[in-house]
């Protein structure tokens, strides 16, 4: 009896630990893979025609930017558009002032004097990024919509290849580019753990969208279009609902009319890179990570009211989605936590922490995997992809940060229950002071509470009675 007894807790215990991890995580990465790979397979046994040196005609495109107090990043964007290989008379440019109150518009006055070969016009909008947005679709000319963040540059490709692939199949709608954090910004922290952050931030994005997003736009289950880089068919997306102003993740919002209402596929330009700035500090990885999950649950709570069913989640990419990284929240926070209640149930260190071992090897293991294929990715940016391998070694740190991004986007979820949606919302550090004053206003109570009883019980001159 005892052996069985031993046999039971050991099974069960693996199953909790190991087998139940690496069926919701591990399996679902190793299929990722082999279509990625299958996918690498197809890109080299293109000719050397292919669709980005094929590009003979140059179609009229706008570029739609959005601009919240962005002098300092602003002048850069607008570099990047103009020393692109897209054809300069080709392009129009409009920027969207929402209502920012520093200098921007002195930049902007600045470009057109010094990029006179590029068409620009400034827009003045009141009512917010998404009605901002709106108002330069209404605006736009040519026969492609494309829609970048100013505090962003544009790879020098950028363009030419996110139109090639437009031209090279009618049947493509809507796409997304791929964001990846400026290498050269990151080397200029001069400090080893903030750098170290940033790189690791790097490889995150690197392995989302070269990796992740490459697996979903071959499955046809891309959860979201970037806010930062996408790309319409004008004439698709004012067939649309464009915009929504009712929700603070537009872009998910947009993904979603294009999958539900309009029945297209959305998909990734992998060759079409966009760069951005690495994230300042904990506070701003706090308030990002926060409002792209609020915002993900306000979008699909307007779509898949009715959806949200189980036998959808194998037939639904976005169901499957929501369902991982939502409805698993919870039962993944005990799983973290439960860690520390194994060693009160008569499991060992040893035993917890061999466990945890063999997880975490499987998550480098699949992270190398990634690693490996989105270097194959990055093979037509020499420079880029030499860096990005030199980064070998954030592969190991990398299970660590998604963790920490779970424990935020969980904190999102626990926020959007009991607050509105805003664009501005507490940081870490506001929220660690806001958690703070709780505790000592509920343990400064109890404390009160106690004294009274004290007091209550201690009357003076009782104790001569």
């Amino acid at each position: 009896m005892v052996t069985i007894n031993s046999v039971l807790n050991s099974f069960l215990f693996w199953a909790a630990w190991i087998i139940i991890p690496f069926i919701m995580e591990m399996v679902p990465a190793i299929g990722n893979i082999f279509i990625l790979f299958r996918k690498h397979k197809r890109i080299k046994q293109k000719t050397k025609e292919s669709e980005e040196q094929n590009l003979g005609f140059y179609p009229e495109i706008t570029l739609m930017i959005p601009v919240y107090n962005s002098a300092c990043t602003l002048e850069a964007c607008i570099r990047s558009i103009y020393e692109s290989d897209y054809p300069n008379d080709r392009i129009n440019v409009y920027l969207i002032n929402n209502q920012g109150k520093d200098n921007s518009f002195q930049v902007f006055c600045r470009c057109q004097s010094k990029y006179p070969e590029l068409i620009m016009q400034w827009l003045n909008a009141e009512q917010g990024k998404s009605k901002a947005l709106n108002m330069a679709l209404f605006n736009s000319k040519g026969k492609y919509i494309i829609n970048i963040d100013s505090d962003g540059i544009l790879e020098r490709s950028a363009l030419k290849n996110l139109i090639a692939k437009f031209e090279a199949d009618p049947e493509i709608q809507v796409m997304t580019g791929a964001i990846l954090i400026e290498p050269r910004l990151i080397e200029e922290y001069p400090w080893v753990f903030p750098k170290l952050l940033r790189k690791t931030e790097f490889m995150e994005y690197a392995q989302a969208f070269l990796a992740g997003r490459n697996y979903a736009s071959e499955t046809n289950s891309v959860y979201t279009l970037s806010g930062a880089f996408s790309a319409f068919r004008k004439s698709a997306v004012l067939n649309s609902h464009m915009y929504n102003t009712d929700t603070i993740c537009e872009d998910t919002e947009l993904t979603f009319q294009m999958r539900y209402n309009k029945k297209e596929k959305v998909q990734i330009c992998e060759n079409a890179i966009f760069f951005v700035d690495p994230i300042d500090d904990m506070n701003k990885l706090y308030t990002q990570r926060q409002r792209w999950q609020r915002g993900s649950l306000e979008v699909s709570s307007m779509f898949l009211k009715d959806k949200l069913k189980v036998n959808r989640m194998f037939s639904d990419p976005t169901v499957r989605t929501l369902v991982y990284d939502h409805t698993f929240a919870f039962p993944r926070m005990i799983w973290y936590l439960a860690l520390i209640c194994l060693l009160f149930m008569n499991y060992s260190m040893q035993m917890v922490l061999f466990s945890v071992a063999i997880l975490f090897l499987g998550y480098f293991v699949v992270g190398f995997f990634y690693f490996f294929s989105t270097v194959v990715f990055l093979k037509p940016f020499k420079e880029l992809q030499k860096y990005y391998r030199k980064q070998w070694y954030v592969v190991f740190l990398l299970p660590f940060f998604n963790l920490l991004v779970f424990f935020i986007r969980f904190a999102g979820i626990i926020n959007s229950i009991n607050t509105s949606s805003a664009w501005k919302t507490r940081n870490f550090t506001e929220e660690k002071q806001a958690f703070k004053d709780e505790f000592l206003g509920n343990t400064s109570g109890i404390r009160g509470a106690i004294q009274k009883f004290r007091a209550f019980v201690n009357v003076p001159g009782m104790e001569d009675e």
